[in-house]
């Protein structure tokens, strides 16, 4: 079946949660209810489903490919171009190390970036259903669901209150 999508626009926080937990009870699925707001609410304050995230991947991730590559930049150059010096080693560690520091840095905060762009879902390809209130302080509970339960949503949104309600197949 073609998927659906049901914004209820609402003025009252309390009746934006309400509404998430009234889906919740007709039986839609956690990732089916999304909520949209201009305000900073905590994690959570809606009853509405908790993505877990893995941002603290990208750091480590990062570090090692810039230590790596930062370990090969600094021992690559030293042994393809040697240059003995009074005896000393071909492969000085301590310039070595500060390479490989700056490239581990240069990672974790390169890969920390790209890893907040994909863990906040930026860059959505197709938008999806949305008012203009929602940044004046109006709260959104966008259901995403198959067509055939689009009059459920809606009903069970103006049950509880909202102040508009919108579809948009797709």
């Amino acid at each position: 079946m073609a998927r659906t999508e049901v914004l209820g626009v609402f003025q009252e926080a309390e009746a934006a949660a309400e509404a998430v937990g009234q889906l919740r009870g007709a039986g839609f699925a956690p990732r089916e209810v999304e909520v949209l707001t201009g305000t900073s609410y905590p994690e959570g304050a809606f009853g509405e489903h908790i993505e877990k995230h893995r941002l603290f991947v990208f750091p480590l991730v990062g570090a090692a490919c810039g230590l790596a590559v930062g370990l090969l930049l600094t021992a690559g150059t030293q042994i393809s171009y040697p240059l003995v010096t009074g005896g000393k080693p071909i492969l000085a560690i301590p310039p070595m190390a500060i390479v490989m520091y700056e490239g581990m840095m240069l990672g974790a905060i390169i890969f920390t970036v790209l890893g907040i762009l994909f863990e906040s879902r930026l860059g959505r390809f197709k938008p999806g259903l949305y008012d203009p209130r929602i940044t004046e302080g109006y709260i959104g509970v966008l259901v995403s669901s198959d067509s055939g339960r689009l009059a459920e949503a809606h009903n069970v949104m103006e049950k509880a209150g909202a102040a508009d309600v919108k579809s948009k197949s797709g």
